[in-house]
């Protein structure tokens, strides 16, 4: 009983976390009706708009990296007082982080090969050229990767809510700069949750 109120909650705060993105994503193209008329949307927005643009830029250049430090200091702290939870929490992170984050992704972006916002329509499967490394983001999938396993580790509402509209700013920063398409984000957010899943799943103790 206990272990089912458990999973229920984690449930519950993955899909509080998730509901921002989610949400704004979907009154996106309840909208505009399209991925194209989103990206002008936003081409046309950013350029009246030198100050947001501004502020997306730096969301989207620095936000991942804020997490580095609170990672950071759950290794050293996990060292320092051995404190294993918050040792091996840092370290299935980081596993997993290079696994999907990293590996999976970049892996995804040369197979898929689908062109940027502004690049053409055409795909070039097994690209190099980041032109052509759109889906699925990388940003998004760092950043739920890097969130959620806090989110299901501390299941506080408070935290929750927030980590969950970092989180989709950063996303959505990436739609915003049109240097990826409503759909590679929400496939990064996929592709997120998996990691953050698995961070919170084998970073448990038995």
């Amino acid at each position: 009983m206990t272990r089912f109120i458990h999973r229920y909650s984690s449930i519950c705060h993955f899909i509080l976390a998730s509901l921002p993105l989610l949400v704004a994503l979907a009154l996106m193209f309840c909208i505009f009706g399209s991925e194209a008329a989103i990206t002008e949307w936003c081409r046309a927005h950013a350029l009246a708009n030198p100050d947001y643009k501004s502020i997306a830029k730096i969301i989207t250049d620095w936000g991942n990296a804020i997490f580095y430090p609170v990672y950071l200091w759950f290794l050293i702290t996990g060292i320092r007082q051995r404190k294993k939870s918050r040792l091996r929490f840092a370290l299935v992170f980081l596993a997993v982080q290079l696994v999907v984050s990293l590996i999976t992704v970049r892996f995804l972006k040369i197979a898929i090969g689908r062109p940027r916002p502004g690049e053409g329509l055409l795909f070039e499967p097994f690209s190099t050229r980041g032109a052509y490394n759109s889906l699925p983001s990388g940003h998004t999938c760092e950043i739920y990767g890097a969130s959620l396993p806090l989110v299901l580790r501390y299941r506080t509402l408070l935290l929750t809510l927030l980590l969950g509209l970092f989180a989709a700013a950063v996303a959505l920063s990436r739609v915003y700069l049109t240097w990826h398409h409503p759909s590679d984000v929400f496939f990064g957010w996929m592709l997120g949750s998996v990691a953050g899943f698995a961070t919170h799943l084998f970073s448990k103790e038995n």
